[in-house]
């Protein structure tokens, strides 16, 4: 065994980079990542020095799914848990990362499969090279989606094109991927770190406060009525106006400058 961790991590200028750490298993995700990556994603969460996240994986893969090798749920000399213990441990991670009340991107090179793939998608934007391959490969293994894929797709590329891409598991292509809507830009290998450090920056340099709150009204207008999402909207933007966000943005664009945002409560 190495003893290299399964999760890397890097804090710079804001950006909290989270780097899925097994190359040798394409980043298969055993119970140890499943643990280490929850427990960074509650952290960033509460962090105010973390203002975006960027997921990605090690070694020229994103990452091969779930580790279903044996051994692989196992933590330390423990019994290996029950199958709903271990899918509510990765349920558990997937909300972590869909409720996160911070930006994340998903920088994608090589194979993003089965719950790697929904890793990705459960990102609110995914930057991958020409070279990135795709699959919601569970109907292979004799497995249906999981990873809130069965949630994600449907809203990302319509029930038909999902149930395409479940049901007969295939391997597609980071063009079709971005043709599809499932990956938000296409970046050549050789500008891709270059492209995400810039894109972090922007995402961190934005309203901390009103971002969590756009992030969350999107996330839940899916499923919400016109009157219901407007309603969360004027909620919203109450919480904003208490911040010091608001006006440091007016005073800038008066002063012809760009705002420096710290998401402080202004309201006495």
């Amino acid at each position: 065994m190495s003893d290299e961790p399964v999760l890397l991590t890097d804090r710079t200028d804001g950006v909290l980079t989270l780097t899925l750490n097994r190359p040798r298993r394409k980043n298969a995700v055993n119970g140890e990542l499943w643990t280490a990556l929850g427990d960074a994603l509650t952290e960033a969460g509460t962090d105010p020095r973390v203002r975006a996240v960027v997921l990605t994986g090690a070694g020229g893969d994103f990452c091969a799914g779930a580790d279903l090798s044996p051994g692989s749920t196992r933590s330390g000399d423990a019994a290996p848990p029950h199958p709903m213990d271990r899918m509510r441990k990765i349920n558990d991670v997937a909300l972590r990362l869909h409720e996160l009340p911070k930006p994340t991107v998903a920088k994608v090179d090589g194979v993003a499969v089965g719950a790697g793939w929904n890793l990705a998608l459960g990102c609110d934007l995914v930057v991958a090279t020409p070279r990135a391959r795709f699959s919601q490969i569970f109907a292979r293994r004799g497995l249906s989606l999981d990873f809130g894929g069965s949630w994600q797709l449907p809203r990302l590329v319509g029930l038909q094109q999902a149930k395409r891409l479940a049901l007969l598991a295939e391997m597609i292509d980071a063009d079709e991927a971005h043709r599809l809507g499932l990956v938000t830009w296409l970046v050549g290998l050789p500008e891709l770190d270059k492209f995400v450090a810039d894109l972090g920056r922007r995402l961190a340099a934005g309203p901390p406060v009103a971002q969590a709150q756009n992030k969350a009204l999107l996330n839940e207008g899916a499923d919400r009525t016109l009157r219901d999402a407007l309603a969360s909207e004027a909620r919203a933007q109450v919480v904003n106006f208490a911040t010091e966000d608001a006006p440091a943005a007016y005073t800038a664009f008066n002063e012809k400058r760009e705002p420096e945002f710290t998401g402080q409560w202004a309201a006495g």
